[in-house]
């Protein structure tokens, strides 16, 4: 039975281990992954027993704004509705009751978050990496 918590008190090498599944989060650190969720407003994970087969997380002003990261389910747990029980958790949560907004970006999965009410129409995103510049705008 598939269980879900929103709390950050977790060995955080399960979630590297889900991160090392994918092309967009390999090679993660587990000290940058501890920073990272300092500064998450909300993670929502997935368990089996003791094992994390979900995760995402949220960064948020929790009035206007809400933008979704890092979703992602074990492979093994794919096509279990997991990803879509981390999702609507988020959507649902009372912390986030106000927000107008939410964001999110992908490159693979836009009929998934389509089918949970998630519009193409309305995307205007850029994006600066960082990698790709030697030095900072001033």
């Amino acid at each position: 039975m598939i269980t879900f918590g929103d709390s950050k008190n977790f060995p955080l090498h399960h979630l590297i281990t889900l991160f090392e599944q994918t092309d967009w989060a390999k090679g993660r650190t587990l000290e940058d992954v501890e920073q990272m969720l300092t500064h998450t407003s909300l993670v929502i994970t997935a368990w089996d027993k003791d094992q994390l087969v979900g995760f995402g997380r949220v960064l948020t002003d929790f009035v206007y704004r809400a933008s979704i990261w890092d979703v992602i389910v074990d492979r093994p747990f794919h096509n279990r509705d997991i990803g879509k029980g981390i999702v609507n958790r988020i959507l649902a949560h009372p912390s986030l009751e106000h927000v107008e907004l939410f964001w999110l970006c992908t490159r693979n999965y836009q009929s998934f978050y389509a089918s949970l009410g998630f519009s193409e129409k309305e995307q205007t995103g850029m994006v600066w990496d960082r990698r790709k510049h030697l030095t900072p705008i001033l």
